[in-house]
């Protein structure tokens, strides 16, 4: 056994080969463009049983409900779209989900359908507004090519009070190092509930993935006193994986803010992390919804979108594949991957999002508190009040050297047992670290690798068995990837 293991490493891997996604838009005449909104005269439901148009959301429910005649009638749901991801070929975009039009008057004039007033409308800041004169509630006729009407939404079934007591809880545990500024001034009732727009996408590719994976057989130690090593033996195998798979309301951003989530100004991340949604039981867009709601208008393409997804459709692809890996307990070093898209499918929808916002003056910060209006999910980010915090950090780094000086002693180098002073030594950063993490959570995001609903099939399977390698120092596979994250924004 050579310990240095020169004689047993075969050859490193070849680098990580780029890896390939190709559709087939070119052999179906480019992408389908499926109206969504065909029979919808005003962009709202009139109750089917008095025909008036003052009509809201119940969400006890989930229905929609007449205020005149208090008819209750379940909503629309889109047609028109494939619902079977595994026929999907070529490219499929809902009409509301097109290019926008940079040219497009922001401002626009509105005649309202019920009394023929005309009403003037921003659609940078709103989709919807009412009458002014009648109530009734206007919206864009249909869905005109600035893409600020989407192809579906998700009703909120949150209610607001409920959401106040998510966010007040979630504040509540962090009080403690939270700035005094913000103890102030933070109130519940600031909240609001905004449709952010969203991009739904469902694919249907396959995948191969070529590599190379090991498995432990043995673990030993080497030397003695401080000069001990731990050693791994391990089987080296060939190892493909090719299937086919569907992935089913991969979701993303569409607003060109929201997916800045690196921003130095403000905490986007927050709200990517509350995902996902149940994007399946989406109703075809209905403005209706929106009242008592603020909303956003999408501002970016389906082009500007479309290699964060085939990103992030190939670490789902990944992922999946994992499940068929577990004897490889040392990892796989996949050295190619391909994905090749047969079909993929691009609806816009309007997503609902509980949002508490606190803006940090002297740090010109956006702080974020959001709750998932379907899925209770929340996150949030807390202002820190970073003195104090140093401060009881320093106390910690204190009684963590005291404590080392008091248990050294004891501690015999040369027994064998390791060297854990750094724990002791260290305890003040550590601390720092954790609370700072637990108040800004800049590392919450939304796992779309392993919380992205998706099937495979047809699963071909290669473990061709290379060598025994022995007196390895490292704990993993040299260049393991089949657990890595490519398309995370952070």
């Amino acid at each position: 056994m050579d310990e240095n293991n020169e004689l047993n490493i075969p050859p490193a891997p070849p680098p990580f080969e780029p890896e390939i996604v190709q559709t087939n838009d070119d052999i179906t005449g480019g992408p389908k463009i499926v109206q969504t909104n065909e029979g919808v005269k005003d962009g709202q439901n009139k109750c089917p049983s008095c025909g008036a148009t003052d009509i809201s959301l119940n969400m006890n429910t989930g229905l929609l409900r007449c205020n005149y005649c208090r008819h209750e009638f379940a909503p629309e749901k889109i047609t028109g779209m494939e619902s079977d991801i595994s026929k999907l070929t070529g490219t499929v975009i809902g009409s509301g989900a097109t290019d926008i039009i940079p040219g497009t008057d922001e401002v626009m004039t509105f005649k309202c359908s019920s009394c023929g007033a005309e009403v003037v409308i921003d659609t940078s800041e709103a989709t919807q507004a009412r009458c002014h004169w009648c109530r009734n509630t206007l919206s864009i006729n249909q869905q005109i090519p600035n893409g600020a009407v989407p192809d579906v939404v998700l009703p909120f079934s949150i209610k607001r009070e409920e959401a106040k007591t998510f966010i007040e809880k979630f504040v509540g545990k962090r009080k403690f190092f939270a700035h005094p500024q913000f103890k102030l001034e933070f109130s519940s009732d600031n909240v609001m509930g905004v449709y952010l727009p969203y991009m739904v996408v469902d694919i249907n590719a396959h995948s191969n993935l070529i590599g190379q994976g090991e498995h432990e057989v043995r673990r030993y130690t080497v030397g003695s006193g401080k000069n001990k090593e731990t050693r791994y033996d391990a089987d080296l195998y060939n190892v493909e994986r090719e299937f086919d798979i569907i992935v089913e309301g991969l979701t993303v951003e569409s607003s060109a803010d929201k997916l800045d989530n690196k921003a130095k100004n403000k905490t986007n991340n927050i709200i990517n992390s509350i995902m996902p949604f149940d994007t399946e039981n989406c109703s075809k867009w209905n403005a209706n919804y929106l009242r008592g709601y603020s909303s956003e208008k999408r501002d970016v393409n389906v082009e500007h979108l479309q290699g964060k997804v085939n990103t992030q459709a190939k670490d789902i692809a990944r992922f999946s594949a994992n499940e068929t890996l577990k004897h490889y307990d040392r990892g796989v070093a996949w050295t190619k991957e391909e994905l090749q898209v047969k079909g993929e499918q691009w609806k816009a929808a309007y997503l609902p999002v509980w949002l508490y916002s606190y803006h940090q003056k002297k740090k010109n910060m956006l702080h974020y508190v959001a709750v998932n209006a379907r899925t209770k999910e929340t996150m949030g980010s807390v202002p820190i009040h970073t003195p104090k915090l140093l401060g009881v950090s320093a106390i910690v780094e204190v009684i963590g050297i005291i404590l080392w000086i008091l248990i050294r002693p004891f501690f015999n180098a040369d027994d064998g047992d390791g060297d854990f002073s750094w724990i002791s030594l260290t305890a003040g950063f550590v601390y720092y670290g954790i609370m700072y993490a637990r108040y800004r959570n800049k590392g919450a995001r939304h796992h779309h690798e392993k919380e992205t609903k998706s099937t495979t099939d047809n699963m071909r399977k290669v473990d061709d068995f290379v060598k025994r390698r022995t007196g390895l120092s490292n704990a993993k596979i040299k260049g393991a990837n089949n657990t890595s994250v490519r398309g995370s924004t952070f």
